[in-house]
């Protein structure tokens, strides 16, 4: 029972510390403004390192962009951050994902990520839905390094493509979780 209780109280010093090192989200809600800020530079930074989401970018209907995403667990998890949906290249609406997870899990970490929505039904989903969770709805497919350098918008099939960037700390383990996305209305 001892030893439990010394490994349950490392871990939490662990994860103390891994927090700290990536700094504490906002304590207040971001404005409308301020979203639009962080939103317009995650998607050059992500454009600057990937050929494949600026292509994306071109011909999407819809790109939702969520710059900074806040993950932290221990068993139970919890995400959240804020982001923007860009039509045409002009803000269409303000976005919330908030997850929640159950598992072998320990640390926390932030990163950011950005839905391409290729098709306009998969945008209509989002738009009329009250709250999309992912994996429900239209075929999302995830694109990482070794994925993005062999497909092209004439090759991509699917409604969505979510291409994750930025990510710092350390968060490892197993579990379910879910994800929804809802609409906000910031200052």
């Amino acid at each position: 029972m001892r030893k439990t209780l010394q490994t349950f109280g490392m871990s939490l010093a662990l994860m103390a510390l891994v927090v700290l090192a990536l700094g504490l989200p906002p304590a207040k809600a971001m404005t409308a403004a301020e979203i639009d800020v962080d939103v317009q530079k995650a998607l050059k930074d992500l454009y600057a390192h990937s050929e494949t989401a600026r292509d994306f970018g071109a011909v999407a209907e819809g790109i939702l962009v969520f710059p900074d995403v806040y993950k932290a667990g221990f068993l139970v998890g919890a995400a959240f951050g804020d982001g923007a949906l860009l039509k045409n290249g002009k803000t269409a609406g303000y976005y919330r994902t908030l997850e929640a997870s159950y598992g072998l899990q320990i640390g926390a970490q932030s990163f950011g990520y950005v839905l391409f929505f290729m098709q306009g039904s998969a945008l209509e989903y989002l738009d009329k839905s009250e709250g999309w969770e992912i994996g429900v709805g239209p075929s999302l497919v995830v694109v990482d390094k070794g994925f993005a350098g062999s497909m092209t918008t004439t090759t991509a099939k699917d409604a969505i493509y979510a291409f994750f960037f930025d990510q710092k700390g350390l968060m490892g383990g197993l579990g379910l979780k879910g994800s929804k996305i809802t609409r906000i209305h910031p200052d």
